[in-house]
């Protein structure tokens, strides 16, 4: 059996800190720091170390609706999104992850689009 991303790279003590230093650059970038503007950090990351996790295949599950939900009122372009997925792939280039791995994960990530999105 195929040991999932989520367990290759080590689990979610890894995919926490790719996903601290993924905001620490979020928060740099002038188009997307002011959605996080209010929001409670610790809490978001770790939210969105599950999500990671559960698009590498790990334990945590993260549905469609969630997603939707959490973004729904934040009408967030498709520029914005593109620009958070190129500093996520840059993140996960910046920890040695593999570029075959990373393109799987960002496939999780796009699959995932439209439901973060405004439409």
């Amino acid at each position: 059996m195929a040991q999932s991303l989520f367990d290759q790279y080590g689990g979610f003590a890894t995919v926490s800190r790719v996903v601290s230093a993924f905001y620490d650059k979020v928060l740099d970038a002038e188009n997307l720091a002011p959605y996080f503007q209010g929001i409670e950090m610790s809490r978001q990351i770790d939210h969105q170390t599950k999500f990671m996790a559960s698009i590498m295949g790990g334990p945590a599950s993260f549905s469609n609706e969630h997603l939707e939900r959490a973004h729904k009122n934040l009408d967030i372009p498709k520029e914005h999104f593109e620009e958070l997925a190129l500093i996520l792939k840059e993140t996960f280039e910046d920890f040695d992850v593999a570029e075959s791995d990373i393109a799987d994960i960002m496939r999780g990530v796009n699959d995932r689009r439209s439901t973060i999105i405004s439409r």
